[in-house]
């Protein structure tokens, strides 16, 4: 099914980006004569990575990424007429698990400063208030994902999480307890088993855009 595989969710959204420059009548704009799709480039380059991320801070986020599409390759030989993009855009890809929705309302409600900053050098976003603004504004530019390969385990990121996390965690158990006696084995397996709460998906674990397990 389009747009959708188990339950993950693809989504991809292009969204125009204003032509010309900024000027001094938004208050956001935080350098007055630039482009607009300048300014977008500068605030992505610029965009805190890991678990510092906006969409670390996103729930069920598998992965996502911002770009600019400045233009449509073409390589046809010359008896083709060119086609050009008039605007250059915000493209906007994620796979996460759960229904789009929610999934945009939590990045709108955990992230309002970013999301506004970033989108409001696209067209009509200045008639974004609030979530159900921008539900409806990235629907209004999304494109069908066709062919859309999940490549997780299909399982909220919570527990995909968590199930990293033992997996690190029993890897050192075994490191660790190479040559004990069974008595000893026995004692640090329990010890172990209080440690890792494998009932408790969510802590300990590893939190979203975690690159490093403190041990």
């Amino acid at each position: 099914m389009a747009n959708t595989s188990g339950n993950a969710y693809g989504l991809t959204a292009l969204c125009p980006i204003i032509n010309g420059h900024t000027n001094d009548s938004n208050p956001l704009y935080k350098a007055a004569g630039e482009s607009h799709d300048k300014e977008v480039r500068r605030i992505l380059q610029a965009l805190p990575l890991n678990q510092e991320s906006p969409f670390a801070n996103t729930d069920n986020t598998y992965l996502a990424r911002l770009f600019i599409l400045n233009d449509v390759f073409f390589q046809q030989g010359n008896d083709f007429k060119r086609d050009q993009l008039k605007s250059k855009y915000l493209c906007f890809n994620s796979n996460f698990h759960g229904e789009l929705e929610p999934y945009l309302t939590s990045l709108w409600n955990n992230n309002e400063n970013q999301v506004r900053e970033i989108w409001q050098h696209c067209v009509a976003f200045e008639s974004v208030s609030n979530a159900n603004d921008f539900v409806r504004y990235i629907k209004s530019c999304q494109l069908t994902t066709t062919l859309f390969f999940n490549g997780s385990n299909d399982q909220p990121v919570a527990e995909q999480l968590k199930a990293l996390y033992v997996k690190q965690m029993f890897s050192e158990f075994v490191l660790t307890q190479q040559g004990k006696s069974a008595a000893e084995l026995k004692q640090a397996f329990k010890y172990f088993l209080q440690r890792v709460q494998l009932n408790d998906v969510k802590s300990p674990s590893w939190k979203p855009g975690q690159t490093e397990v403190t041990l």
